[in-house]
């Protein structure tokens, strides 16, 4: 018997350009386990499973990634041609008892199930067993060699499932040893005594046998013995000439393996349900009080770190690219800081001319200097007084004013340009930068003791490209907030979306912002396409490495070409997995093709 014969049919498809909220709504929506995710040919590409929906949950991610973009286990597809018996011997280490299945064009037709295969394979089992009772009862030997009585017992005998056998009238006739390993009960205390009185006494809680004789039907139930077995129980009637019942054959199966494996799934479901409840409410608590669009792990962690450092004093040093969001990061501190209700003073350190920096930062005196306001002025650090300072591009400042800085974080007090008496302050520091201050404490750029006070908690701001799963919420976040301030209706198409989460992003958050308010203004349709975008993705790369008109060798150029490729794919995925797929090779060809360029020094 084969995956066809028992297969039955399935009504939901997804495509690859189908969202990953679209599949979590057809599962919500629908009774049903699996989803085969078919091409426009309706070939059979790959299977998004229940467990599949659970793990991206609580993996956070975007809704609105694409399904071609999901890591999915193509273990469970399966041809329609193969035997039971060989899924039989593998199925309890699968993943998923429900599979799709595809025919020899490689195209789906249906779903399998484990259950399904064993209530099917009951019935076959029965029904031989009456046609073999049939054929010693006629004398009919069109199928072979006429069994005898004793081989037809051997024959039970040797069965693996259980079979018990009675008139019909419910005496017992015959019971094989498998009926006794898996129930636990005897044959010398069941045998010749009718299946009333052995329910009756316990023997069993409920039986199949005489739900046959009192309906004249086949009858297939679950039960437990005091072995602690489960099994399925199938009973089939076997009549005569006249149709009247004159045996009914149970066929008992060990499903407790079977069990135990659906139970250990209910309860990691549980348990995801559960960490994806905790995620969604650490989401909430992190993103309640700004306008944060986290979806990404990567950034989710990073909050989490940010919202612990919140709760103390202690100062922080954000880093990271240009553009990132470090200024969203240092608000995001002090709005889940005890300080929440002061004030937050952002200073851009590289904004200020140098000759300014001191007065805008500590305040002057009357009379501190030419051009000085007659009252004097109170510094941006006596503004902040009780609340948190945000000193954006600290890697700006000049020397000098690094050391009257560091004075006050050590004294917490500032002394006023012109002025000799020092004025306590009470402020929490917070700084910023995208360039690398351990290489300019070695170049003597920036003092060493400042950058070793300031870096007390370092947070690292992911770039845009290592947090792929927020690229496609922030454009939904962007293009919902220009819709409503410019009254417009546009949307992006999914190709125009996957060309944006392709991209590199070298200005991060920033650029993607920008992109995106300047299509939305520019564009003159209320879709907009893939062209409308200012981006070019790795394809380009070709193009740009083959925009030359020197001659050289053909295997070098190209292998100078497909190196570049592997390693920018490679460091903007930062996995081999991820990276093979976004240049649209497998990933051992990208791990083995990747060595190579290491060791020809090419990358």
């Amino acid at each position: 018997m084969k995956v066809m014969d028992v297969m039955i049919k399935g009504n939901f498809t997804l495509k690859e350009d189908n969202t990953f909220y679209d599949a979590a709504r057809l599962f919500s929506n629908n009774k049903i386990q699996v989803i085969p995710i078919i091409d426009e040919k309706k070939f059979l590409i790959n299977v998004i499973s229940k467990n599949d929906i659970i793990e991206n949950i609580v993996q956070g991610t975007s809704p609105n990634i694409l399904l071609k973009f999901l890591s999915l286990d193509k273990e469970n597809i399966i041809s329609e041609d193969l035997r039971i018996d060989d899924y039989m011997n593998n199925y309890i280490n699968a993943k998923e008892s429900y599979k799709a299945v595809k025919n020899a064009e490689g195209k789906f037709v249906g779903v399998f199930s484990v259950r399904d295969m064993f209530k099917h394979e009951f019935a076959s089992e029965v029904e031989k067993i009456s046609e073999l009772k049939k054929r010693l009862e006629s004398g009919n030997n069109s199928g072979g060699v006429l069994l005898n009585c004793t081989e037809l017992d051997a024959v039970i005998e040797s069965s693996f499932d259980g079979i018990y056998v009675t008139d019909g009238k419910a005496n017992t006739l015959k019971i094989n040893k498998s009926y006794e390993y898996i129930t636990g009960l005897k044959r010398k205390d069941m045998m010749n005594r009718n299946m009333y009185e052995l329910q009756k006494e316990g023997f069993i809680s409920r039986s199949s046998t005489l739900m046959v004789v009192e309906n004249k039907k086949s009858n297939t139930i679950e039960q437990e013995f005091s072995t602690g077995k489960k099994v399925l129980v199938s009973s089939n009637p076997i009549f005569d000439e006249k149709n009247n019942l004159t045996m009914v054959v149970t066929n008992v199966r060990d499903i407790t393996e079977l069990y135990e494996l659906e139970e250990q799934i209910a309860k990691n479901m549980k348990l995801t349900e559960k960490y994806y409840s905790e995620i969604s409410a650490m989401r909430s608590e992190y993103l309640n009080l700004l306008d944060i669009i986290a979806v990404d792990k990567t950034m989710i962690d990073l909050l989490e770190v940010a919202k612990r450092v919140a709760k103390v004093e202690t100062t922080v040093l954000i880093l990271g690219e240009t553009g990132t969001g470090k200024e969203v990061v240092a608000k995001f501190i002090h709005k889940n800081s005890l300080r929440e209700d002061k004030n937050f003073i952002r200073i851009n350190c590289g904004a200020i001319p140098h000759n300014l920096i001191e007065s805008e930062l500590f305040g002057y005196v009357k009379g501190a200097f030419t051009g000085a306001n007659n009252q004097g002025k109170i510094g941006l650090f006596e503004v902040a007084d009780g609340g948190t300072i945000f000193l954006d591009e600290i890697g700006e400042l000049p020397l000098d004013i690094q050391v009257k800085l560091l004075n006050v974080l050590e004294e917490g007090e500032v002394v006023r340009v012109g002025s000799l008496k020092s004025i306590k302050i009470d402020v929490r520091v917070l700084a910023a930068t995208n360039r690398n201050l351990e290489k300019m404490t070695r170049e003597k750029s920036f003092r060493a003791d400042l950058y070793y006070r300031l870096s007390v908690v370092p947070l690292t701001v992911p770039p845009l490209r290592e947090r792929r799963e927020d690229i496609v919420p922030l454009v939904q976040d962007f293009l919902a907030k220009l819709n409503m301030k410019y009254n417009f209706e546009k949307t992006f198409t999914v190709e125009a979306l996957n060309a944006l989460y392709n991209y590199d992003w070298p200005g991060n958050v920033r650029e993607l912002k920008n992109i995106v308010e300047r299509v939305v203004v520019m564009s003159s349709n209320n879709q907009i396409l893939k062209s409308d975008l200012p981006i070019k993705n790795f394809q380009d790369l070709l193009e740009k490495n083959n925009d030359h008109d020197e001659i050289g060798n053909l295997k070098h150029e190209v292998e100078k070409v497909e190196a570049k490729l592997i390693m920018n794919a490679f460091n903007n995925a930062g996995n081999v997995r991820d990276a093979a797929k976004l240049i649209g090779i497998n990933s051992s060809t990208f791990f083995r093709k990747r060595k190579m360029y290491l060791e020809k020094k090419m990358l």
